[in-house]
């Protein structure tokens, strides 16, 4: 009987052991192969940054081993919106410094990253040939205009005003990707957007300038959310912005100096 007994006693014995290198599996799931916690950082940005984060997120990725960041892309109005929601997020990029101002009891202080400015996009080849801004009060030209809500709304409504145009738009978008890809697909004439949006479509719509003296100039910000789980991953990720890096991929993608 006491011969039976002792491969009960050490399998009973080799429970807690197992249990313990289960649990040091569950510990370390959330490690990367150098032991380094692996952080996710949720960034709500302007829907015109779209193609350069991409490459940011990459290049910061590069440099950060255990860091993702993924990005949310919107209209500025509708990230603040998320923000007062209480949608989780670690940091934000609006495109104009007055939405940001509009957060300041859910943000850190904030940076300005970069800066844009307006341009025209009609149809490839410039069909109804648009010459300026004044052209856009056609009534035979079908434009489109963001939503007042929206800051390139607000510019493209400011730099009308000033040259006292009366624009009647065929539809105001949710952000300034909506008009450009309505410009591109023939369903517009023509659009303001921002030079960088302009540059990303290539080819397919054309541009025409808007002079320096009509023009208005957008503002970046960038800030940590104060409701970030990863607050200091944040922070390190919205200073790395204004890194020379950061900056480079900015300036190819067609954004000005902070």
């Amino acid at each position: 009987m006491r011969r039976a007994a002792l491969p009960a006693l050490a399998a009973t014995l080799l429970v807690p052991l197992v249990a313990a290198c289960g649990s040091d599996d569950k510990k370390d799931s959330g490690a990367s192969g150098d032991g380094k916690k692996n952080t996710t950082l949720t960034v709500l940005a302007a829907a015109s940054l779209t193609d350069v984060f991409k490459q940011a997120g990459a290049a910061y990725e590069k440099e950060h081993p255990g860091v993702t960041v993924k990005f949310s892309y919107a209209g500025s109005q509708e990230l603040a919106s998320q923000v007062r929601q209480g949608v989780p997020a670690d940091a934000l990029v609006t495109a104009d410094t007055k939405t940001m101002d509009g957060l300041k009891s859910d943000t850190e202080t904030p940076s300005v990253i970069a800066k844009n400015r307006l341009t025209i996009v009609t149809g490839k080849g410039n069909p109804k040939h648009v010459k300026g801004l004044s052209d856009l009060s056609k009534s035979d030209l079908k434009v489109v205009l963001a939503a007042p809500q929206v800051p390139v709304g607000r510019y493209s409504e400011k730099v009308l005003d000033k040259q006292h145009i009366t624009v009647k738009p065929a539809s105001q978008e949710p952000n300034v990707r909506a008009v450009l890809t309505k410009v591109e697909l023939g369903e517009a004439d023509a659009g303001i957007v921002y030079a960088t949006d302009a540059a990303v479509a290539g080819d397919k719509v054309a541009t025409v300038d808007v002079p320096d003296e009509q023009n208005a100039i957008a503002s970046y910000p960038a800030a940590v959310l104060k409701g970030s789980k990863h607050s200091s991953d944040a922070a390190a990720f919205v200073k790395w912005l204004n890194t020379d890096e950061s900056q480079k991929l900015l300036r190819a993608a067609g954004f000005q100096k902070p």
